[in-house]
């Protein structure tokens, strides 16, 4: 009884926590459209957001793609395949792995980023403050900071996915001896519009996924300086989560659209 008990207690405060977030998202977008538009704020939450996880997004991106050529190159050799290796890699990559992996990173930098930062500033008692103040809390730090996250993702993954075809293109080059020219005009080849327009439409939705989760804990941040940490850590849990089922969700409406 005991088990059962704790586990519809689980069930439901998590859907309590679903509609508790679904007024956030609904207050977020009033929020968004009305005066006064914070573009100070949002302009230096895409810089902390967009170039001070460019490093990461670039070192990630180039390491998955010189580990997934390498781990791809011997199976398509058995298959007499390997002329294929760049239409294969820029397609995975594009459509899939690059966009993921690098929401993903995102998840555990910017998410727990922004969960921490807010959760911190609502046990100290700073968002009362601005409330007291006269200063919209929610607005200008709720809104600018989702509003950057979906702005920034999908310019990293972009930045990602280049340096992955850079990576996968050295490895050929060293390995099978293929020219930069001719690798990237095979991939360009392959690369058609169907690709390139869902995988970027659908990081749009994993940025705001990142920034609203992110800014949902930490906003409801409570139990003191604990509070803090477990906001901060359950933004990247619930975050990761949250992309995967959108991923889904947009592969499975892409199939449907363009097949």
């Amino acid at each position: 009884m005991k088990i059962l008990s704790s586990y519809q207690s689980g069930l439901s405060s998590f859907f309590l926590e679903i509609g508790e977030m679904g007024k956030f998202t609904g207050r977020y977008f009033r929020e968004l459209f009305s005066r006064p538009f914070e573009f100070r704020e949002f302009l230096k939450q895409c810089y902390q957001m967009g170039n001070k996880s460019l490093l990461l997004v670039s070192v990630t991106g180039f390491i998955l793609g010189l580990v997934f050529t390498l781990q791809s190159r011997p199976t398509l050799m058995e298959f007499g395949a390997v002329s294929w290796m760049p239409s294969m890699i820029s397609i995975s990559i594009v459509r899939e792995i690059g966009p993921v992996i690098i929401a993903l990173i995102c998840a555990g930098r910017i998410g727990s980023s922004i969960g921490a930062e807010l959760g911190s500033m609502r046990v100290t008692e700073q968002i009362d403050a601005m409330e007291v103040s006269g200063t919209n809390p929610f607005k200008f730090l709720v809104v600018t900071r989702i509003l950057s996250a979906t702005c920034m993702l999908p310019i990293l993954v972009i930045v990602g996915d280049f340096v992955a075809l850079i990576g996968s293109a050295i490895i050929e080059n060293i390995k099978g001896d293929v020219s930069f020219t001719l690798y990237f005009n095979q991939v360009f080849a392959a690369l058609e519009f169907t690709d390139l327009l869902p995988a970027t439409v659908k990081t749009f939705f994993f940025g705001f996924a990142i920034g609203l989760v992110g800014c949902f804990k930490g906003y409801n941040s409570k139990k003191g300086t604990a509070g803090v940490g477990k906001a901060s850590n359950s933004a990247v849990v619930f975050t990761s989560m949250l992309l995967f089922v959108l991923d889904f969700i947009a592969v499975f409406i892409t199939d449907i659209f363009y097949n």
